[in-house]
């Protein structure tokens, strides 16, 4: 038998804070080795963090790179253990993604990445190169300063892998996993066991599985150990690294770490016998034939023995029942965790939220109080990190720490009901007890007057006073008289966030939530500038029909029962007075569902689809319960509020990402913000293929569809952007 110890880890890191993210690679080294492990792997650009972004085209940061090296192997940290640690270096003119393979003291190759993410979050070409050279190992000369710290002025530098006495080891980060042809699959044929992947992989919900099965389909015909690290938390920006760091031994899970906690250093071992892997890939005739006739990869010797033989003593790891979380729990670990994170780290004290009554800004304060039960949890666990940033934050004294969720929360987290003359008894009343039960320092106040001022005064100014639509205003009207109860929600928020905490006696400011949802923004259904526009944004990139599963969820599983009466009402912006004969209604104001939105999110991002592809999948999909006309014209209204609305995206808060079509202005989602809403072109396409479907009957055009564009003062946004004369522009409540 051969047998290994090998250690892999969750770390959150934090963007350009070396100093913290130094720590916890040192802690997670001495923790490898206290277990007894041989190799220790950690997570992808762990030294700098993963989300510096532009940040790596810095020098300084490449520097401080090499100096946290320089001071790991310095000590006595890879004694006796291969660590692979993840950092940016320079070589030349190019920049490059590298993971350094070090062990006693010394670099014994570095590793660049061979391809790049460059999708969706990943912006991988802008800041790196993809190494090219794969037919041979060069040499790269160390930093002078590092060089003679380390006494080695060069070191192997490419695609390649390490041969030990006993075994060989090689790298593979990240992305290369995913790739159409990953470098295991050759490698394995050139005798690697043991294939190290340092990642930087962020949470989506329902994405765990696909990386799962990667790792299993990546040694299950081709036999190995399989060693996977991650980032874990928010590093700096919307991403939440949802850690899972996991070993597989031929196929099975042997080790998976946590994919949501406070912990910022979590180590797993493995006990594995390398001659399984042996065994597995001489029963195969086709890898046999296969590795025969190889391209062979370069490696390097390494004149040491990290396998032990056969002890009794060492208990082998056995295969695993995989854990996976429900999509709603998901959203309350994900984006619980990533709210701790941005909190502590922000300098703030605690969190504002306008609390509305309704789905969306229910499930946010749901989110906040989930947070807080997993502080006071972590606390009972013993975790002092948690501890002494709770006792920071909620100015804890004499020793008192939080012991109590509901406590808690009602030291960091205020709640505020901002009614109107349109807002009804039942949202004030869900309001108040969801904020009951959570623990929130709950607040009611009513607008009325500030509005009535801002009214008074532009009678003043112009002796005209605007109408509701429902008491014989205008459109314009209407939608203005909506927009200023948003907006001084807005304002009020930011000032009770700074000055509440002043007048109860307490340091430093509260963070102003927001709680639009992804559909939502998708479709513009909210007013620039109204609360939408906190600091942060918990559910920005969650669509509503999770949205309320979460809530469901919630009801049961966070105690928090009013949750089930806020889920069952139906979405209003509560913006318009109610008749006898008229209800305001979210769904009717959109002129779509939010079902529908989801749709079109999905088929817009990820399947790239323009109007016209958007419209012939829909004949499909929708075809047997819809004409083709009405397909169309339901695919050219979402087009045309879409382009009308689309500026606001640019002033949207940093939201928790969880949802791949989900919408971020110049971070996510690279598109332009001025359209021609008409998509004359596109729109006249679909019309003849659906002349062409319904037989050469006339076409139909959709309400507004030959409308005059006019570039303005965007009346329902508060902002610059095309509209359509006439159009109305509706937005999400409160």
């Amino acid at each position: 038998m051969r047998l290994l110890k090998v250690a892999t880890c969750n770390l959150n890191q934090w963007a350009m804070d070396f100093d913290c993210n130094l720590r916890n690679i040192k802690e997670s080294i001495a923790k490898s080795k206290e277990a007894g492990a041989v190799i220790r792997l950690g997570p992808e650009l762990e030294i700098t963090g993963y989300g510096c972004e532009d940040h790596f085209l810095e020098l300084d940061t490449i520097t401080h790179s090499w100096e946290c090296l320089k001071e790991i192997l310095a000590g006595d940290y890879t004694d006796g253990i291969l660590c692979s640690i993840g950092m940016p270096v320079i070589r030349g003119s190019e920049r490059y993604n590298c993971q350094l393979l070090c062990y006693n003291r010394k670099i014994l190759m570095i590793r660049p990445k061979i391809w790049l993410a460059n999708y969706g979050n990943y912006r991988e070409f802008r800041w790196f190169t993809a190494w090219k050279q794969r037919d041979q190992l060069e040499e790269f000369q160390l930093p002078p300063d590092v060089a003679q710290a380390l006494s080695q002025t060069s070191v192997p530098f490419g695609y390649g892998y390490i041969r030990f006495q006993d075994t060989a080891v090689a790298a593979e980060i990240c992305e290369e996993l995913f790739s159409p042809v990953p470098p295991h699959a050759e490698l394995a044929l050139n005798g690697v066991e043991v294939f190290l992947n340092a990642s930087g992989s962020h949470h989506q919900l329902r994405k765990l599985d696909v990386r799962l099965r990667a790792f299993i389909g990546a040694t299950q015909t081709r036999g190995g150990v399989y060693m996977y690290s991650n980032h874990q938390g928010c590093d700096g920006a919307r991403l939440y690294y949802d850690g899972c760091s996991c070993i597989v031994v031929n196929g099975d899970v042997v080790a998976q770490g946590s994919q949501f906690s406070l912990n910022d250093v979590e180590v797993l071992v493995a006990q594995v016998d390398l001659d399984v892997v042996a065994s597995l890939r001489g029963s195969i005739s086709s890898f046999q034939e296969q590795a025969s006739c190889k391209t062979k990869v370069s490696s390097i010797k390494a004149p040491y023995k990290l396998c032990q033989s056969f002890n009794p003593q060492l208990l082998l790891s056995s295969p695993l029942k995989i854990k996976y979380h429900c999509p709603e729990e998901e959203i309350a670990l994900g984006a619980g965790c990533w709210m701790w994170d941005y909190l502590r780290r922000s300098g703030a004290s605690g969190f504002l939220l306008p609390l509305s009554g309704g789905a969306d800004s229910s499930s946010v304060a749901s989110i906040v109080g989930c947070m807080c039960q997993l502080v006071v949890k972590e606390i009972a666990n013993g975790n002092e990190q948690v501890k002494a940033d709770a006792i920071r934050i909620g100015h804890y004294t004499d020793g008192e720490y939080p012991t109590d969720s509901k406590e808690f929360a009602k030291r960091i987290f205020y709640t505020v009901y901002m009614g109107t003359e349109n807002s009804s008894d039942a949202t004030k009343a869900r309001a108040k007890l969801l904020a009951d039960e959570i623990g929130s320092w709950h607040l009611y106040v009513s607008i009325n007057s500030v509005i009535s001022s801002l009214l008074s005064l532009f009678q003043t100014l112009t002796r005209k006073r605007p109408l509701y639509k429902v008491d014989g205003g205008s459109n314009t009207e209407n939608l203005a008289l909506q927009n200023i109860q948003a907006r001084i929600r807005m304002v009020l928020a930011f000032m009770l966030a700074s000055l509440l905490p002043w007048a109860h006696g307490k340091p430093r400011f509260h963070l102003v939530l927001s709680s639009s949802n992804a559909d939502e923004a998708l479709r513009g259904y909210l007013t620039k500038y109204d609360c939408s526009s906190g600091d942060i944004n918990p559910i920005g990139s969650i669509c509503k029909q999770d949205i309320r599963a979460f809530l469901r969820w919630a009801a049961v599983h966070l105690g928090y029962s009013s949750l089930a009466e806020v889920e069952a009402a139906p979405p209003t912006a509560e913006l318009e007075p109610t008749r006898s004969n008229y209800i305001q209604s979210d769904v009717a104001d959109m002129g779509m569902t939010y079902e529908e939105l989801s749709v079109y999110g999905k088929l817009r991002k990820i399947s790239r689809f323009g109007p016209v592809s958007m419209f012939q999948n829909l004949c499909y999909k929708w075809g047997g319960r819809l004409s083709h006309l009405e397909i169309g014209n339901k695919v050219k209204h979402f087009f045309k509020y879409y382009s009308i609305n689309r500026h606001k995206m640019t002033v949207l808060p940093p939201s928790y990402h969880a949802e791949s079509y989900a919408l971020e202005d110049n971070r996510f989602d690279l598109r332009q913000f001025l359209y021609n809403p008409s998509w004359p072109h596109q729109f006249r396409k679909i019309d003849e293929i659906v002349n062409q479907l319904e037989g050469n009957k006339p076409v139909v055009r959709a309400s507004g569809e030959n409308e005059q564009i006019r570039v303005t003062f965007d009346e329902g946004s508060g902002g610059m952007g095309v509209v359509a004369e006439g159009s109305s522009d509706p937005r999400a409540g409160p």
